[in-house]
């Protein structure tokens, strides 16, 4: 068996612990769902420096894949839990991730998710401008989201094409940064960066079809990714949050 080793480069100490964290989660409920269509590399060891992991001997992604993908993500979706969020923070790329418990989506997802990430600006200006457009729309958007959310489902949270990695005959999923959302939020990031087919999405839909506003959700949900790397890399994300408040705005 070949042994993969992720090394920490972060300032956190337990960003690999975390990361393990999530990576179990997953493996558990696909395990408990009967869920085959969607592999977790084994967790081997973890500490504060080294996660080590069965590596995945990586190919490019066919169609049948790409199928199972969507097929596998809609049934860990369907799996309906009780609360959203999660019982501890983690991380999101090189971001703390806020978590608690809750039953209340909308408002988690504004304050924890995206009232987090304006926080973290360090332009004064443009988080005082970001702050007041969330604050006015704050209300909306809690109700908007709670009235089109069905369940709380277990997602990847970081779901973009570098992050699904596939052999020749499976599908595995790395990097997770775990909680319990509303599944569309995996979804939109699949679109953000491109690498997800036609075919991926038809066999998501074929099982668990998405919202009728999933495209309004999409612009939502994707924001809190465009902040978190306008965050850790800088002004080539700016016009995309800036096109996510326009439409926040247009609510």
């Amino acid at each position: 068996m070949k042994i993969f080793k992720k090394y920490n480069s972060t300032s956190y100490s337990d960003a690999l612990m975390k990361e393990a964290g999530g990576l179990r989660l997953l493996r558990q409920e696909l395990g408990e769902s009967g869920n085959l269509n969607i592999n977790i590399p084994q967790v081997l060891r973890v500490t504060e420096t080294v996660l080590e992991v069965r590596a995945v001997d990586a190919q490019p992604a066919n169609q049948i894949l790409m199928q199972q993908l969507g097929t596998g993500l809609a049934r860990l979706h369907q799996v309906k839990h009780m609360s959203y969020g999660l019982n501890e923070n983690n991380y999101i790329g090189l971001n703390p991730q806020i978590n608690s418990l809750t039953d209340n989506w909308g408002a988690f997802f504004v304050e924890s998710r995206l009232l987090y990430q304006v926080s973290l600006i360090k332009q004064s200006s443009l988080k005082t401008h970001f702050q007041k457009v969330l604050i006015q729309n704050q209300q909306t958007l809690i109700n908007f989201l709670n009235a089109n959310c069905e369940q709380a489902s277990l997602v990847h949270g970081d779901l973009w094409s570098g992050n699904v990695l596939f052999d020749d005959s499976s599908v595995w999923l790395i990097d997770p940064a775990v909680f319990f959302g509303d599944r569309e939020v995996d979804l939109a990031m699949t679109e953000m960066f491109g690498g997800f087919t036609e075919s991926f999405y038809c066999a998501y839909d074929e099982v668990y079809p998405r919202t009728v506003v999933y495209d309004q959700k999409k612009e939502l949900y994707n924001l809190y990714h465009y902040l978190n790397h306008y965050n850790l890399f800088g002004n080539d994300y700016l016009q995309a949050c800036q096109q996510g408040f326009n439409a926040m705005e247009a609510f």
